[in-house]
C-alpha cells in the first residue's frame, strides 16, 4: 500500500456521522415489523400449535445468526480500513473473502440442522403439535443461511464504502419482500407455517441477488483470485476478528438471556413487567446502533488512510452524539413512560410493577450510551479481542452484581443490567487511549494492509 496518506482526511463532523447513521437507524427499526406480521397472518389461523412453532423458530434463527453477525462487522471494518488507504484492490478481497466464508457457514448450518433441530428440542420441550409445526418451519426456513449471511457480507461491504442510504434501501426491500411474500403465501395460498418459512427463504434469495447486483453496480463485485483471496494471514485475520466479534455478541445475548431468565423465575406478573420494560431500552438500542455503525466505517477509513486526527474526531463526536441521543431517550422514558405502561398493559399488577421499574428501564439508554459508541470504534479499529475481553469482564461482573444483590428480587436484576452496561462502556473509554497511541504508532512505520 503506497501513497499520500497525509492528503487523505476523514470527514468526522457530526454531519456526516448523522448521514451515516440515520439510514441504520431506520433500517433497524423496520425489523419489529417482521416478527409483527408473522404473528398476526400466524396467529389468525387459529391453531395455537402454529403460533408456538413460529415463536419458537423465530428465537432459533435469531440465536443461530446472532453471533454470524460478526460477518457484517468484519466486512465493513476490513473493508473501511482498505477504503480509507485508497486501496481497493483489498475492498475487493475483503468482499470476496467474506462472500467465501458466507457460503461455507451457509452449508454447514444446512448440514447440521438434524442436530440443531434435536437441540431446539431438547431445549425447548414443545407439545408434540407444535413439535411438528416447528419441524415443518425449520426444514424450510433453513436453506436461507447461506443467503442470510450472504446479505450479511452485502451489508458490510456497502457500510465500509459508507453507504449507509444503499445499506438502508436493501434491508427495508428485504423486509417488505418478506412481509409481501408471507401475505400472499399463508392467508393468500394457506401454506401455514410452511409459507412462513418460504416467505424468509424467498426474501433472503431475493436480497442477495439485489444486493450483489448492486454491489457490481458500484464496481465492487469482482472474484479477487484464489491465491490472494485464501492468503493465509489475510484469512486468519478476518477469521479472528470474526471469531471475537461473536463471542462477544453471544455473550451479549446470553446476558439478555439471564436477565428474562429470573423474570422468569420470579413469577408471570415480573416477567411480563420485565419484558415490556426492556422494549424501552430496545427503543433506544435502535437509535444508538447507527452511531456504531457510523463509527465503525469512519473510525476503519481514518485508521487505513493514517489519518489519526479524523479517528479521534470520530471518536469524540460519536460519544457526545451517542450521549445526547442516550440522555434523550431516558427524559423521553422518565416523560411519557408511565403513558405507554397505561396504554399497553390491562393487568393491573402487570401495570402496577412496570411502573414501579420504569426508573431503571428509563436509565438504561443514557448507561449504555458509552458502550454501544465503542463497539462501533472497536469494530472500525479492529480492536476486536479487546472488545471481547471487556465483554466476558462485564458479564462477570454483571454476575457479581446480581449475586451481591440477590436479596433484592427484581431491583437487584435491573441494577444487575445498569452495572453490566455502564461497566463495558467504562472499560472500553479506560482502554482506547492505549489501543490509540499504540495503534498509530505501529502504523507509523512502514504499510500494514496488504
Amino acid at each position: 500500500m503506497s501513497g499520500d496518506f497525509r492528503a487523505r482526511r476523514v470527514d468526522a463532523s457530526p454531519g456526516r456521522i448523522l448521514r451515516l447513521a440515520v439510514p441504520m437507524m431506520l433500517a433497524h427499526m423496520t425489523e419489529p415489523l417482521l416478527g409483527l406480521v408473522d404473528t398476526a397472518v400466524i396467529g389468525r389461523l387459529g391453531e395455537a400449535s402454529l403460533l408456538g412453532a413460529v415463536a419458537i423458530g423465530a428465537v432459533l434463527f435469531e440465536m443461530l445468526f446472532w453471533g454470524l453477525g460478526s460477518l457484517r462487522m468484519s466486512t465493513a471494518a476490513l473493508t473501511a480500513q482498505a477504503h480509507g488507504a485508497g486501496n481497493d484492490r483489498e475492498t475487493v478481497l475483503a468482499l470476496s473473502r467474506a462472500l467465501l466464508v458466507a457460503a461455507v457457514l451457509g452449508l454447514v448450518i444446512i448440514a447440521l440442522q438434524a442436530p440443531i433441530m434435536a437441540a431446539t428440542t431438547a431445549l425447548m420441550q414443545p407439545s408434540p403439535a407444535v413439535q411438528a409445526a416447528l419441524g415443518l418451519y425449520v426444514g424450510v426456513r433453513i436453506w436461507s443461511a447461506p443467503f442470510a449471511l450472504t446479505n450479511y457480507a452485502v451489508l458490510g461491504s456497502l457500510i465500509g464504502r459508507g453507504r449507509t442510504d444503499l445499506g438502508l434501501a436493501l434491508q427495508v426491500a428485504i423486509n417488505l419482500a418478506k412481509i409481501a411474500l408471507t401475505l400472499l403465501l399463508v392467508p393468500g395460498l394457506g401454506l401455514g407455517v410452511a409459507g412462513a418459512a418460504t416467505a424468509t427463504l424467498l426474501a433472503e434469495i431475493l436480497g442477495a441477488g439485489a444486493g450483489l447486483l448492486l454491489l457490481r453496480w458500484l464496481g465492487a463485485l469482482q472474484w479477487g483470485g484464489s491465491a490472494d483471496v485464501l492468503k493465509p494471514a489475510a484469512m486468519r485475520r478476518m477469521l479472528a476478528v470474526n471469531r471475537d466479534v461473536a463471542i462477544r455478541s453471544l455473550t451479549l445475548l446470553a446476558a439478555f438471556a439471564f436477565f428474562t431468565a429470573q423474570g422468569s423465575r420470579a413469577g408471570d406478573v415480573t416477567l411480563a413487567a420485565n419484558a415490556l420494560l426492556n422494549n424501552l431500552f430496545l427503543l433506544g438500542a435502535y437509535f444508538l446502533d447507527g452511531y456504531a455503525t457510523a463509527a465503525e466505517q469512519l473510525c476503519g477509513q481514518a485508521l487505513g488512510a493514517r489519518d489519526e486526527a479524523g479517528f479521534r474526531r470520530t471518536v469524540r463526536n460519536a460519544l457526545a452524539l451517542s450521549g445526547v441521543t442516550g440522555l434523550a431517550v431516558t427524559a423521553l422514558v422518565f416523560g411519557a413512560g408511565a403513558v405507554f405502561v397505561d396504554y399497553v398493559v390491562a393487568d393491573p399488577a402487570v401495570r402496577d410493577m412496570a411502573h414501579h421499574f420504569l426508573p431503571y428501564a428509563a436509565l438504561t439508554p443514557l448507561v449504555g450510551a458509552t458502550a454501544f459508541a465503542f463497539d462501533g470504534i472497536y469494530v472500525g479499529a479492529t480492536w476486536t479481542r479487546a472488545m471481547r475481553d471487556l465483554m466476558l469482564a462485564a458479564f462477570a461482573l454483571y454476575m457479581a452484581a446480581f449475586w451481591l444483590a440477590g436479596d433484592l428480587g427484581n431491583t437487584g436484576l435491573w441494577v444487575a443490567l445498569l452495572v453490566f452496561l455502564g461497566a463495558r462502556g467504562l472499560g472500553q473509554a479506560a482502554l482506547y487511549p492505549r489501543l490509540a497511541r499504540r495503534t498509530f504508532a505501529q502504523l507509523a512505520g512502514p504499510a500494514v494492509l496488504a
